[in-house]
């Protein structure tokens, strides 16, 4: 692999997991990205958030989201998952005042680690980091188990490869409904922010009553 190559990999792989100075530096290109504030924005909106629910963050990054999951869960609690020392600095920043307030709480982990919860969340929000997941059919059934039967998830992704165009997204966001379906999940639908490349938010719900 030529230099150029090694830098460009180097460079994707910080805003993958975000360490070091370069880590910082991504985390700080990511929360002042236009973009990236109005795709979250809107994500957010999508989810529906009431002021007593109970959400969780799977990669929350500079914690952007965060913040606004916050504002609208005002009588609840936002929990954060993110595998970023970095970023898990960042975002407590960020939310410092929600944090000390115990409105807003965030962890070193991943979506690996959604075993560890049982019907705990009404919300959920995963943006830009679903195709990172490791065996995501499994990590969706962990999340179907994690969320209140009635519950909603939104699973957002804009493509950020060379070359991306709205078929990109419209492929990405077929197969996240194909794959949340599988996991059991219901109402599945999905909605588009007309950015370049455009978004996609892939919204389900979990049934009100389970098969064991």
């Amino acid at each position: 692999m030529g230099v150029r190559k090694r830098l460009m990999a180097a460079i994707v792989f910080q805003f993958h997991r975000p360490h070091g100075l370069g880590g910082r530096l991504a985390g700080w290109e990511m929360a002042l990205r236009p973009s990236n504030r109005k795709r979250n924005r809107w994500a957010v909106g999508l989810l529906g958030v009431q002021p007593r629910d109970c959400v969780l963050e799977i990669g929350f990054g500079p914690g952007f989201a965060i913040r606004e999951l916050a504002r609208r869960a005002s009588d609840g609690l936002v929990l954060g998952l993110d595998h970023s020392e970095v970023m898990v600095r960042q975002a407590t920043a960020r939310n410092r005042a929600a944090v000390e307030q115990g409105r807003v709480e965030l962890r070193l982990a991943s979506a690996v680690d959604l075993d560890d919860f049982s019907d705990t969340f009404d919300k959920v929000l995963a943006v830009n980091n679903f195709g990172m997941w490791p065996d995501p059919q499994l990590r969706l059934r962990e999340l179907l188990g994690a969320v209140h039967p009635g519950g909603r998830v939104a699973i957002v992704s804009q493509p950020r490869s060379p070359g991306a165009t709205a078929a990109t997204t419209e492929r990405i966001g077929r197969e996240t409904a194909e794959q949340l379906q599988e996991a059991g999940f219901i109402n599945v639908r999905r909605e588009i922010l007309p950015l370049r490349p455009p978004v996609v938010c892939v919204l389900a719900e979990t049934p009100e009553e389970r098969t064991q």
